[in-house]
């Protein structure tokens, strides 16, 4: 929005610098964007009254001019423009003058005639981008006067950024309400006087999509002056506001938007055919609009037709064949409601973006159709003549009256943290417009009508804040009572659990939690993910039941990279459906492939492999200690051959393994990846450390070689041990596994390393001899195992 200071003036006086007002108005959340000059640079242009215009005698296209400067004396001018006339009053350029661009004005000769001066147009004054000849100024103006304080050219442009929520400010009244409310200043709104009707003539209107539009209003203006001018005052001013004048009918308009807020259009009346009608479109219609372009409508689309025809795409643009032109005499003036709804996306849709469209997108007072029918009415008799009609209205859906909010003085505190006295909010409420009705401690505030965005209490503290002013508030740091809950020491922080994936050298990902179909399915065939309703490609459709396809599709890309040794890990949410319910587990997942180490010259280079991630698996596990185990299982996205259910405590609680042949090849992957997924909820249950004594006796170890079956786990092999119930075993230690010649086919050679130890005195041989005969025969009687020879 694009604010004249100098029309802000005639609203209300504030008294502020156009820096400060812009800082008001910024601290108000209404942002300003920028300040610039109304008009560009120049100095020595005044007012001049061409008394006489003969032709140049050497040239047809210039004309030898008599100007009157105010110096006392006429002066010669020589000038081409073509509509130089006697009698009329345009911007002249003295000698020495300095238009914009540093263009300085000097005595010069045109084909053989002196010339001492510039007649100029608006663009060579900055005024304008294109001109056809010079600017014409109003005949009251004194001869003489300086250009710049005649027309009030010392203007500062207030450029202001809106919020789709305020758009009652875009517009002059919006604006002055706002700057009166926060400088206190009285507000100057014109008086606005119903314009009585000099011929009874009436355009009959009706309205099938009530819904929509709740209000139309329109009257005939008939016998308008084609010829009429609009005049400078507010041609200046849509020209400060960005708009260019096209014409009284249609300046009338655009400066009623401006000034009141309502959107208006006017028809050409004799293009109208037996009424108006407010309605949806048809299919199949079309219209062409005032811009040229023609648009296919359709059943979305609110239209403005007559009883035969398509007239205008409602609240976004005109048609062509009855917008009014020079030829123009008899008008009907439009101005109505449409509901935000009806309005919002159709302009986008059709490639738009009007004035008219912005405003009704956002919301425009349905009060103001009458009063800015009025308005318009009175400023096209005064400019272009005619004799309007009586005023015609057509009613749709009733519009909503706004509900009265209870405003609560302990609310105010509670939520500013400030006490305001009571009789400024009330000052300020009114100031905007509500209704405000004082109560004991309270005041029952009814919002204007178009003030859409107040409906519930804080929405009326927000107003009192803003106005009252952000950077007025203390800034106090509120008293803290915090209530501090009972906090678990066995329970494992998240952050322990990423730093510790990153001392193994992961880096963390984050992968969206929608996931390609396809690639879903081939990770979890068996799962049925839940389908997004709207999704944001077809790639990301569907709520992913596992880490790892977000992950692999990550590692994917980093190999693509020449990144050939990739360790990345996630922690976030699987989505899983059980029946009609989406159950949501937090879980952490890996993915690895490449090089075990970061190239160096300490270790031989060797490919990762199954139990290097089996390795981190562990020193992820040992945080939370409890027993651990591996279980081999077949998973439809693991190798057959290296895949792992992971328990904790007997329970499973994740997977991990080389990613199965087929997907490999599916993806299009050219080196092994090793994948894990853990439930965080069992990870992250830790156990409180407690003390036990260290004993001061040495320990005792002794190996054993057994010979089992080659499918038997070693971790069977230690639970078997370990039931046993030794008090003095310390620890179990697998460190050899031998296949080969001396051993049978189907098994195994194991070497176990026992530590035994006792916290009171030191073993005996012969108590250790006992220990490990019961271990042997243990493992005989539930693995099958024989000693080595």
């Amino acid at each position: 929005m694009r604010i004249s200071n100098q029309w802000l003036l005639e609203w209300v006086d504030h008294g502020l610098s156009p820096e400060e007002l812009g800082h008001r108005l910024t601290m108000a959340g209404l942002e300003l964007d920028a300040l610039e000059a109304a008009a560009g640079e120049f100095s020595g242009v005044v007012v001049g009254h061409v008394l006489q215009v003969e032709p140049h005698p050497d040239a047809d296209k210039l004309r030898v001019c008599q100007v009157e400067d105010g110096s006392g004396s006429p002066v010669q001018v020589v000038c081409g423009a073509p509509n130089v006339v006697e009698g009329m009053k345009v911007p002249f350029a003295r000698v020495g003058a300095v238009l914009p661009g540093e263009f300085k004005i000097k005595k010069a000769k045109l084909r053989g005639v002196e010339s001492f001066g510039m007649l100029c147009s608006a663009r060579e004054l900055g005024l304008a981008e294109t001109s056809e000849g010079l600017m014409p100024l109003p005949l009251d103006l004194a001869a003489g006067a300086d250009v710049r304080e005649a027309l009030g050219l010392d203007d500062t442009i207030l450029e202001v950024d809106l919020t789709p929520n305020r758009a009652d400010c875009l517009c002059m009244a919006g604006i002055a309400r706002e700057v009166a409310a926060l400088t206190g200043k009285p507000l100057c709104m014109p008086e606005i006087s119903p314009v009585g009707a000099d011929v009874d003539e009436r355009f009959p209107v009706s309205i099938e999509a009530g819904a929509d539009c709740p209000v139309y209003h329109g009257r005939v203006v008939r016998g308008v002056n084609p010829g009429a001018e609009t005049p400078l005052w507010m041609r200046e001013k849509l020209r400060r506001a960005g708009i260019r004048s096209l014409g009284p009918l249609v300046d009338v308009t655009n400066y009623v938007m401006l000034e009141l807020g309502q959107p208006m259009h006017a028809f050409d009346l004799a293009w109208l055919e037996g009424g108006i009608v407010v309605r949806r479109a048809r299919k199949g219609e079309r219209l062409t609009l005032l811009d040229g372009q023609e648009i296919r409508l359709s059943e979305a689309d609110l239209v403005i037709a007559d009883h035969a025809k398509v007239l205008a795409l409602a609240g976004i643009m005109g048609g062509e064949a009855s917008g009014v032109g020079e030829e123009t005499r008899d008008v009907f003036l439009e101005s109505a409601h449409f509901a935000p709804m009806a309005i919002a996306g159709r302009a986008r849709h059709h490639g738009l973006h009007t004035d008219s469209s912005h405003r009704f997108e956002r919301g425009v007072d349905p009060a103001l159709p009458s009063r800015a029918l009025q308005r318009a009415t009175a400023l096209l008799c005064q400019i272009a003549g005619g004799q309007p009609g009586p005023v015609v209205e057509a009613l749709g859906a009733r519009v909503e009256e706004p509900a009265p909010i209870m405003l609560r003085a302990s609310r105010i505190v509670r939520v500013l943290g400030a006490r305001i006295d009571e009789s400024e909010v009330t000052r300020l409420l009114k100031a905007l417009g509500c209704q405000v009705e004082p109560m004991a401690g309270a005041w029952r505030v009814t919002p204007p009508s178009f003030r859409f965005d107040l409906s519930i209490e804080v929405d009326l503290i927000e107003e009192v804040a803003r106005v009252h002013g952000y950077d007025r508030l203390p800034a106090e740091v509120p008293p803290l009572s915090p209530e501090l809950g009972a906090v678990d020491e066995a329970r494992l922080p998240l952050s322990r659990i990423r730093h510790l994936m990153a001392d193994l050298g992961y880096q963390e990902a984050i992968t969206y939690s929608f996931v390609d179909p396809q690639l879903e399915a081939l990770f979890s065939p068996d799962s049925r993910p839940l389908a997004l309703a709207n999704p944001i490609s077809s790639e990301l459709a569907v709520m992913r039941s596992s880490l790892w396809p977000g992950l692999v599709k990550a590692l994917k890309y980093n190999l693509n990279r020449q990144q050939e040794r990739v360790r990345l890990f996630e922690t976030g949410l699987s989505f899983v459906s059980q029946g009609d319910d989406l159950k949501q587990h937090p879980m952490i997942a890996a993915v690895a492939t490449g090089a075990r180490w970061p190239l160096q010259w300490a270790e031989p280079s060797r490919a990762m492999d199954f139990f290097d991630l089996k390795g981190d698996v562990e020193s992820l596990l040992s945080l939370a200690g409890g027993d651990v185990s591996f279980a081999s299982a077949v998973h439809p996205a693991l190798h057959p051959g290296q895949s792992a259910r992971v328990l904790l405590g007997g329970v499973p609680c994740g997977w991990l393994g080389a990613l199965h042949p087929s997907l490999i090849s599916r993806l299009d992957l050219d080196q092994d990846v090793y994948v894990m997924e853990l439930s965080l909820d069992g990870i992250r249950q830790g156990s409180v450390p407690k003390f036990t004594e260290q004993s001061r006796f040495p320990a005792i170890r002794r190996d054993l070689a057994v010979v089992v079956d080659r499918d038997c786990p070693v971790s069977r092999i230690e639970a078997a041990i370990r039931d046993l119930g030794i008090s003095a075993l310390r620890e179990v230690v697998v460190f050899d596994v031998y296949t080969g010649k001396g051993v049978p086919d189907g098994r195994k050679s194991l070497a176990l390393g026992l530590i035994l130890q006792e916290l009171s005195r030191t073993l005996t041989d012969q108590e250790v001899d006992a220990v490990m005969q019961g271990i042997v025969k243990k493992l005989e009687q539930d693995v099958g195992a024989t000693l080595r020879a």
